[in-house]
């Protein structure tokens, strides 16, 4: 994707083709949100975003969990709150450093392994 607000378009509209999909069924005219990411996006843009959602998922699911608010967690990690809004809304793409704060005071860090095997 050429830009952020590009990326944060793309996962709106595919969260909205998954959520059409599991409401209508395998039948819903349009098909799979899946084939619909595929087709727009190249190999390396759906791995980074896939990773970009699985990280926005886990804070937000880590954040949730410890009963922490955005506004809390912006008193703990010293990163603004409307920052957090759109790290947890895929909006940004924020930095390795900004990730690191926010994740600490969860409990959580980054970690590097293997990829997963490439989709088809």
């Amino acid at each position: 994707m050429k830009n952020d607000k590009q990326y944060a378009e793309a996962v709106k509209r595919a969260k909205m083709n998954l959520a059409d999909l599991r409401e209508r069924g395998e039948e819903a005219i349009g098909g799979d949100a899946l084939e619909f990411m595929e087709e727009l996006l190249t190999p390396e843009e759906l791995a980074a975003s896939d990773l970009r959602v699985a990280m926005m998922i886990e804070i937000a699911r880590a954040r949730d969990e410890k009963g922490i608010s955005q506004r809390r967690l912006e008193a703990m990690s010293g990163v603004r709150q409307p920052v957090i809004t759109r790290m947890e809304k895929g909006y940004t793409s924020p930095r390795i450093d900004t990730v690191l704060k926010v994740l600490a005071p969860l409990g959580k860090t980054l970690y590097i392994g293997d990829l997963p095997k490439a989709r088809g």
